[in-house]
């Protein structure tokens, strides 16, 4: 089994504009939502090719994943919000990324016991930022 692991996934908010002026109300073109976090574009990379594998780490919702076909065994935290980022994509395209939620110690050793569960074999892939 080939697991990755997202320390600090995020919800991608993707705004088109034709441009995009500073300082004043901006409309869009048109939107998208996408996950996002390396280890899960990964797994997204990994079940469009037709490989098994498992997504691992801390979320506050994966419904999203699993709706595209993604295994999934996050830790669900007990407070915060995953991390949100927007993209701009405009005459030139600009990012604002969101922190992420604290991981609680609870939740870290919940992860620790998941990961304990890997054997000879499986393979594990880290990937992306971590979060505060």
């Amino acid at each position: 089994m080939i697991y990755t692991v997202t320390l600090n996934p995020a919800v991608d908010y993707i705004v088109h504009l034709d441009t995009f002026a500073d300082g004043t109300v901006n409309r869009s073109l048109s939107e998208s939502i996408q996950f996002g976090g390396k280890g899960i574009n990964v797994s997204t990379v990994l079940t469009s090719l037709g490989i098994r594998n498992t997504a691992l780490g801390f979320v506050a919702l994966d419904e999203g994943l699993r709706q595209m076909g993604v295994d999934t065994r996050f830790i669900i935290l007990p407070s915060g919000i995953t991390r949100i980022n927007v993209k701009i994509k405009a005459q030139q395209e600009s990012e604002i990324n969101g922190n992420g939620p604290r991981i609680d110690l609870d939740s870290l050793d919940r992860f620790y016991y998941l990961l304990s569960s890997l054997v000879p074999g499986d393979y594990l892939i880290l990937a992306g930022s971590i979060p505060p």
